[in-house]
């Protein structure tokens, strides 16, 4: 339920962003950390959790790991930002359909998990979808990488380091915060800052806090307690709502080569989720991915 939550959660994601278009990436990424940091504040002072945040804080690797998946999540974040605002929603939602089947990938290579056939053919069906978008050098294909590569990481790190979902988020965004407070102190010493101009735009821009931590924190737990592998069969959730959004809603032109690429993908994923269903059903006799 977690991670099906979070994956909806940022299927809707563009929805919201729509709302800030006209205020800089940078200044929304910078909202999103602080609103972020006093939320889960909060949360860790309710439950009592602020014991975990300074075990957590005590080990070396484990502050190294979460200042890693702190960079990664914050270039995920702004160039998702940025491909929204500036009208590559088809571009973004690529990104995170690659990921599934990259997180399989990772899983396998880093991980060691076991992949069947129809898995290895649902991997390699979904290259042959992002080398046929690379080499027509239509859209911006370098966001949909980064998205992919840069969240496929995240959550590899955020599975292997020994913290819970909440310290781990709240650590992560803290190592933020002064990065986002010297941003928006620029952005207001030079006369651009977005809030403070409108009640309404400083609203949504307090709301980002919520819009960012929530799903992210469903993410994390479902990461600690679902395969890596499985976890990937639910991502596609997000893009395709995010497909459909950038299409039906947001008026992005869709050319022949995303309807190859995509076609490509979505055949990938279909692969992969019927194994994986065709496994479950089979029991322990079939081998483990």
């Amino acid at each position: 339920m977690c991670g099906i939550g979070a994956y909806v959660a940022w299927g809707l994601l563009p929805l919201f962003l729509k709302l800030l278009v006209g205020v800089p990436p940078l200044q929304i990424l910078a909202h999103r950390v602080l609103w972020s940091l006093l939320l889960l504040a909060g949360i860790v002072t309710l439950l009592r959790g602020w014991g975990a945040v300074r075990t957590a804080c005590r080990s070396r690797r484990t502050l190294l790991l979460l200042c890693a998946s702190a960079l990664l999540i914050a270039v995920n974040w702004l160039v998702y930002i940025w491909a929204v605002v500036h009208g590559h929603v088809i571009e973004a939602s690529l990104g995170y359909f690659i990921n599934p089947l990259l997180n399989v990938a990772i899983g396998v290579a880093v991980l060691g998990e076991r992949l069947r056939p129809v898995q290895l053919a649902a991997v390699a069906i979904a290259a042959v979808g992002v080398a046929v978008l690379a080499l027509s050098g239509t859209g911006a294909l370098w966001i949909s990488i980064l998205l992919a590569i840069s969240f496929g990481i995240y959550g590899l790190v955020r599975k292997v380091v020994a913290v819970d979902a909440l310290a781990g988020l709240t650590i992560e965004t803290a190592i933020l915060a002064p990065i986002a407070i010297g941003v928006l102190t620029l952005a207001a010493a030079g006369g651009t800052a977005a809030f403070g101009t409108s009640p309404r735009l400083d609203l949504l821009l307090v709301t980002a806090g919520v819009v960012t931590a929530l799903p992210l924190l469903m993410f994390a737990a479902a990461a600690r307690r679902m395969r890596y592998a499985t976890l990937g069969l639910f991502q596609y959730l997000a893009p395709s709502l995010q497909f459909g959004e950038a299409v039906w809603l947001f008026g992005e032109p869709l050319r022949t080569v995303h309807l190859v690429t995509f076609g490509c993908i979505w055949t990938g994923c279909a692969l992969y989720a019927l194994d994986t269903v065709r496994a479950s059903r089979a029991g322990p006799a079939v081998p483990a991915e």
